[in-house]
């Protein structure tokens, strides 16, 4: 799975380090051991209930990307073995009901193609021929048909035609129409015209037909009738579509016709309908929308007919993140984050219930964001993805009475001998409110209480996120370039219920401030922090409050504001999810609302600023555009302020989503602090005492 890196050719630059890490220490985590990163995810249980298959995930240093191959390992731990390996992707196994059969999707010939696999005899069969990428691939009942979901281009009719162009002429070419209300989407570029349909497919191999009909968008997961004559999916069918991104209602399709029936309708989202084991309910997520930036997506069943609605975690003051039916259909178990970690519960029709685990994560691998997701077998043992702050997500199985088996090891030969960073848990009280604030601190693996360490605070984004006691690639390098590193959840969080998170609504950045500020002085107390060696660091929601820190406060170092938002006016305006930000992030539209929108906006406070300040921004960001990294630089650079713009190539949002950007963004980091710790500072100025 992994190609080795070798040769010193290959070796990135080391983009700085603190004078208390050893650079030339092998046994410290490095920028190379990125490329040799993996995870575990996306597990499926085998029919004869003895094994799963899982998604195994790695990076690709040739092509700076991620390769998802299928691997099977036993619920005892033995048999790892490849199902389907190689240099490219196979991704979603999907059994089929008899178990004979395996469904899965490949672009080793070329284009995303559905193929099934003969699991007697190892046998492969392509079944479509398709021209873009297939998705929420579904058997039927009776394995005759698999459903999936694709993009179906329109063509628009132009404006204005241009004249005949002479023999030989190179001409322009025809302009670009757009109409749409979202043209371009972070990590898809300008979006073609088009619909996402579902369509349904002979599992040997046909043409596929399409099913739904209409220009909306038609959303997996997919879930068959019973009986195989009809298909439930999650629409946006209203007129309003573009302009109303909680508009999504459960329909049942008929899969003859292409009939709708619509079985909920309530203003709010309802999406993700899987069928019960006995065919005769679904379960569903969704919530009435209150208009608040944060909202609490819960778990719901109904009848297959729509009636009989009812809400299994209206109790529970969390977003229910997955879920999956109990074998026996008496119950349902799902997946949610609590304080910094991702649970799996188990909840009956009836009431009642019980938490399996709070170990889930380890599938983001740049920074300690929440995540992960599991299986559940026939005999209740859950197959998760499991969390551990120096390792990516291995599999793991949990019985009922709550013994853990990890079943996979798949990053100990890259960090099984280096000297990965500890987490410990920091708890205090905000000092506006004494509401309870939970944080983690990265120090060395051989940390020292008699010395005073340089301090990295790291911010998540969202804001309507968490972060937690996960793997982190850019925590675990700062630490081992000298630093300890503190982040956790200031007031806007996820997990720790709706209040807490809804405190920001209409008013970020606000008192959030004064929580990440309370969280640094925490740290000083222990004495373990060099105070003139404070550094801050964010992404997107992080990059808003760093920015937000350096126009308020001068006691960082150094800062790097990375993919911000510095002007919410112009944000909201070129941003791809519009319609969504301005309903609920603000209480009007900008040129209603002007004050309010620059009360909030970093830019206010740019006069302030005198900290050092990198911009590092992806260069294809559609999420925070670049055009507001260009904005604050440019007003740093009017103010004199030391301050450089670091534009990563090819990257969007996303900026982990190649390793060699991931890299590239921890490198420019540290070099950053590095260039602005006090030895440099007392350099510069013996320089200047020279020159005098």
């Amino acid at each position: 799975m992994k190609m080795r890196i070798i040769c010193a050719a290959a070796m990135l630059a080391a983009g700085g380090g603190h004078a208390l890490a050893d650079e030339g220490d092998k046994k410290s985590f490095d920028y190379t051991d990125i490329f040799n990163l993996e995870y575990a995810t996306g597990a499926r249980l085998t029919p004869d209930g003895k094994s799963v298959v899982y998604e195994r995930r790695s990076m690709d240093i040739m092509t700076d990307s991620s390769r998802t191959n299928i691997w099977q390992v036993g619920l005892d731990g033995s048999g790892h073995k490849p199902v389907l390996s190689g240099k490219d992707s196979y991704r979603m196994p999907r059994f089929s009901p008899d178990g004979s059969r395996m469904a899965y999707v490949s672009a080793v010939e070329g284009k995303s193609q559905v193929y099934v696999r003969w699991l007697e005899s190892g046998d492969t069969a392509r079944v479509t021929d398709l021209q873009f990428s297939p998705g929420a691939l579904a058997w039927s009942p009776d394995g005759k048909m698999i459903a999936f979901t694709m993009f179906v281009p329109t063509s628009a009719k132009p404006l204005f035609n241009l004249p005949a162009k002479p023999k030989g002429a190179s001409w322009a070419g025809p302009a670009k129409v757009v109409d749409q209300v979202t043209y371009r989407a972070d990590g898809a570029g300008y979006l073609p015209r088009g619909f996402t349909h579902v369509f349904v497919v002979p599992a040997d191999g046909g043409t596929p037909r399409q099913i739904t009909s209409g220009e909306f968008h038609h959303n997996g997961p997919l879930s068959w009738s019973a009986d195989g004559s009809a298909l439930f999916v999650s629409a946006n069918r209203n007129e309003d579509w573009q302009l109303n991104p909680f508009g999504t209602e459960i329909y049942r399709v008929n899969v003859a016709d292409g009939a709708y029936t619509a079985l909920t309708d309530r203003d709010g989202p309802d999406a993700a309908p899987e069928l019960s084991p006995d065919g005769k309910r679904i379960a569903y997520l969704g919530f009435d929308d209150t208009k608040m930036s944060n909202q609490i997506n819960r778990l719901n069943v109904m009848n297959t007919d729509g009636s009989g609605k009812s809400v299994v975690t209206a109790e529970l003051d969390r977003s229910i993140n997955g879920f999956q039916w109990a074998p026996d259909g008496k119950g349902l178990y799902y997946s949610y984050d609590d304080q910094g970690k991702t649970l799996v519960a188990y909840a009956t029709l009836s009431g009642g219930g019980r938490v399996l685990t709070d170990a889930l994560g380890g599938t983001t691998l740049g920074r300690p964001y929440t995540s992960g997701d599991f299986r559940v077998a026939d005999d209740g043992r859950v197959i998760f993805t499991l969390s551990r702050p120096d390792r990516p997500a291995d599999l793991a199985v949990v019985n009922r009475i709550g013994r853990v088996d990890v079943l996979t090891d798949l990053n100990s030969d890259v960090l099984g001998h280096k000297a990965m960073a500890s987490v410990e848990e920091v708890k205090l009280a905000a000092s506006t409110d004494s509401r309870a604030l939970q944080f983690w601190l990265a120090k060395p693996a051989d940390f020292d209480a008699s010395k005073k360490y340089p301090l990295i605070l790291e911010i998540h984004g969202g804001p309507h996120t968490a972060y937690g006691p996960h793997f982190s690639a850019e925590v675990q390098m700062y630490v081992a370039k000298g630093y300890m590193v503190l982040y956790g959840n200031p007031r806007g969080s996820t997990s720790y219920g709706n209040d807490f998170a809804n405190t920001i609504h209409h008013n970020y950045p606000s008192n959030d401030y004064d929580d990440l500020m309370d969280a640094v002085d925490e740290v000083i107390k222990t004495g373990a922090v060099n105070t003139d060696e404070m550094y801050v660091t964010g992404g997107s929601g992080g990059g808003v409050l760093t920015a937000w820190i350096v126009g308020k406060t001068d006691r960082f170092r150094a800062a790097v504001v990375a993919k911000p938002v510095i002007n919410w006016a112009s944000f909201v305006l070129t941003a791809d999810f519009s319609p969504f930000f301005t309903k609920y992030w603000f209480p009007d539209m900008p040129w209603n609302a002007p004050d309010h929108y620059w009360a909030r906006s970093p830019l206010s406070l740019v006069g302030n600023v005198k900290t050092p300040t990198m911009l590092l921004t992806g260069e294809v960001d559609y999420r925070t555009p670049m055009s507001e990294t260009e904005q604050y630089y440019q007003a740093l650079k009017l103010q004199k302020v030391d301050s450089v713009m670091v534009r990563i190539p090819g990257s969007g949002h996303g900026i982990a989503a190649k390793p060699s950007n991931l890299a590239q963004k921890i490198g420019n980091i540290l070099a950053w602090f590095e260039k602005h710790g006090p030895e440099k500072a007392e350099k510069a100025d013996e320089g200047d005492d020279a020159e005098g």
